[in-house]
């Protein structure tokens, strides 16, 4: 194993007034007898967060745009006057798209940096393996996408702001059969992706259900560059549509290489591929395709609005949906924090989990008996070297 300089990038994001006192950290309640003592927060300076994302490797816009998000939070909450009357800080370390070194970087946050909340992961495979860890020591943990229903089974302190697989793939399995009329389906899941494996498996159960057909499911692991073998069995049994629940990096080549074979057929999605670059990677190949998100700069809503222009004005560019989901955390967890009687983990747990009609950019979040979020999903179409809006769907 490589040491932590090797591993991960650390950034400290503090407001200019802010200087950090070196305290002896209080000790914070254990949520049960073999959860780990690590101690607590530091009762003065600034209140840390920790934020673990994909900086670098083949997802690297889904870490650098919740990177930007929560900044934004933290800077905007710094501005209102900070809480219980302290600046915040947040610490962000590189996961590299890799569930190890997600794991270890939740570790040191936990440990060494004695952050009051975990923000992150984007993939559901990196924040399995951070959840664990979170929920061991008993800090809480907010997780921005990952949409695999086992992230927040891992425990009660661990918590999301986006809807989980189930929602998604039954969302979009009712949008290919009710209103792209589609009969058959064939799947390409990533077998080394939690949420590429979760999300398929629903998409199937709901197609399905409805009265379609899947007449294959073909695998990929992450990594893989050549999918002409599956693609060409794909064509074979001429279904009217494929559904590719990957991140956007492979499902961008998936495209490129189905129209080289001549599989003109549309292909239909998850967040997974919400990444400018999925334009720039697939040269137009996705043209007429699909795919479920939880946000889109189209909505009318004065709220969702207004976050776009703040966004833009910060940081020269549109916020896509992590940028967007990853600010409604940030948000999420310094009002619970605002809320908590104090900085323990559990009070801070307790208060996350009281959230109610919280007013997100990306809609507004209610937290269920799961720590699962209740709110809207919307569909969007590829045209061009953009997104069109299409239709939301409620829960």
């Amino acid at each position: 194993m490589r040491p932590f300089p090797r591993l991960m990038v650390a950034v400290l994001l503090m407001s200019s007034a802010a200087c950090e006192k070196k305290s002896a950290p209080a000790s914070a309640p254990s949520p049960t007898p073999a959860a780990a003592s690590t101690g607590g927060p530091a009762a003065e300076g600034p209140i840390l967060l920790g934020q673990v994302g994909s900086l670098t490797g083949s997802e690297a816009t889904f870490g650098q745009s919740a990177k930007h998000g929560i900044a934004m939070a933290v800077r905007e909450a710094n501005a209102a006057g900070g809480v219980k009357g302290r600046p915040l800080a947040v610490r962000v370390y590189d996961s590299q798209g890799r569930p190890e070194e997600a794991a270890q970087a939740a570790m040191r946050l936990i440990n060494q940096d004695k952050v009051v909340v975990v923000l992150g992961e984007a993939a559901s495979s990196n924040s399995l393996a951070m959840a664990d860890k979170a929920q061991a020591a008993g800090v809480p943990m907010i997780t921005p996408t990952s949409t695999h229903p086992d992230v927040t089974r891992k425990g009660d302190y661990i918590f999301r702001v986006c809807f989980i697989d189930s929602f998604q793939g039954g969302v979009m399995a009712k949008f290919a059969r009710d209103t792209l009329q589609f009969e058959r389906v064939a799947v390409l899941q990533d077998n080394k992706s939690a949420f590429s494996v979760g999300l398929a498996d629903t998409f199937r159960e709901a197609f399905v259900a409805r009265g379609g057909q899947v007449p294959a499911t073909e695998s990929y692991s992450k990594g893989d560059t050549d999918f002409r073998a599956q693609l060409t069995t794909f064509k074979k049994l001429k279904p009217q549509a494929l559904f590719v629940p990957g991140y956007y990096t492979d499902v961008a080549l998936i495209a490129r290489q189905a129209r080289e074979l001549g599989l003109a057929v549309p292909l239909l999605g998850g967040d997974g591929w919400e990444s400018d670059r999925l334009f720039e990677l697939s040269g137009g190949a996705l043209e007429g395709g699909y795919y479920v998100n939880h946000y889109s700069v189209d909505n009318p809503d004065p709220r969702t609005q207004d976050f776009i222009t703040r966004y833009k004005a910060e940081w020269k560019e549109a916020p896509d949906s992590v940028a967007a989901l990853a600010y409604d955390a940030a948000r999420l967890a310094i009002d619970a924090i605002g809320r908590a009687p104090d900085l323990s983990g559990r009070a801070v747990r307790d208060a996350l989990a009281a959230t109610r009609d919280f007013p997100g950019v990306g809609g507004t979040i209610n937290l269920d008996a799961h720590r699962d979020a209740v709110k809207e999903a919307v569909i969007l179409k590829v045209e061009g070297e953009t997104r069109r809006f299409v239709t939301t769907v409620k829960p």
